[in-house]
């Protein structure tokens, strides 16, 4: 992560990128909607969405995240060209990923049978068909939250994956299509010759680090300073000036 996107070197990147045919796709929970106590809470508020709506006119839009599809649409106040859900396993123009669901099965039942002490640690369970959250943001301790996690992941199928977010776990199937894949496919499907992306969590880096040189991948938020983002801003409320700035960039200001 190398620059904050309001800098000259941040301006003259996103200059160069607007110039040529991008799609546009951003991440949903800390990118588009503010984080929330309460997944089923989040929506993008009315400032974000109409400047989405706006571009969504004359270029392709996308949203790309761990969200499924068909919770994530009711959310957004416009319609993108593509929404790509669960990580980027969830691509509804390619139909369903084969056998990701099975594969989940067996961590179903284990779930089911510990379900008491979950809830007891204050652990909730998202199933999103092709992939399983396991949320421990309102857990009154969420050390205790995590060890209870790591109990019930212990010894999981290889064939299911793990990674971390922001108070949450994720699994998915191995072998799934992830972030990056989906937005390299969504530039292929587009015609298009460049993206830029922005998000702010743990999968969205399958992005940043699956770039092409002339995209534009922006990191909300300076806690890792690991990421391979090219920029960053410091918040979510900066993403409606970002957008105010694609608009003038493309003549849509006026």
């Amino acid at each position: 992560m190398r620059h904050l996107l309001f800098t000259s070197d941040g301006e003259q990147a996103l200059q160069a990128v607007m110039q040529r045919l991008p799609v546009l796709a951003f991440d949903f929970d800390g990118t588009l909607a503010p984080i929330v106590a309460r997944p089923d809470e989040a929506h993008v508020p009315a400032t974000v969405s109409q400047g989405l709506a706006r571009l969504a006119k004359h270029l392709p839009v996308a949203i790309i995240t761990g969200r499924g599809v068909a919770d994530v649409r009711p959310r957004l106040g416009f319609e993108p060209r593509y929404v790509i859900g669960n990580h980027g396993a969830e691509d509804p123009e390619v139909g369903p990923p084969s056998a990701a669901s099975q594969a989940l099965d067996a961590l179903r039942h284990r779930i089911a049978a510990r379900q008491a002490v979950l809830d007891r640690a204050g652990v909730a369970v998202e199933d999103k068909q092709y992939s399983l959250a396991l949320h421990y943001r309102l857990a009154p301790d969420a050390g205790e939250a995590l060890v209870c996690i790591e109990d019930l992941l212990q010894g999981i199928d290889p064939a299911l994956k793990r990674f971390g977010g922001k108070c949450v776990v994720n699994i998915v199937a191995t072998g799934l299509p992830d972030k990056g894949d989906a937005l390299c496919a969504l530039v292929r499907r587009a015609g298009a010759d460049s993206a830029v992306f922005i998000g702010d969590d743990v999968n969205d880096e399958a992005v940043f680090m699956r770039a092409d040189p002339h995209w534009l991948t922006v990191k909300i938020g300076r806690d890792d300073p690991l990421s391979r983002a090219m920029f960053f801003l410091d918040s979510d409320a900066e993403l409606v000036a970002v957008l105010e700035r694609m608009l003038a960039l493309r003549g849509l200001d006026r």
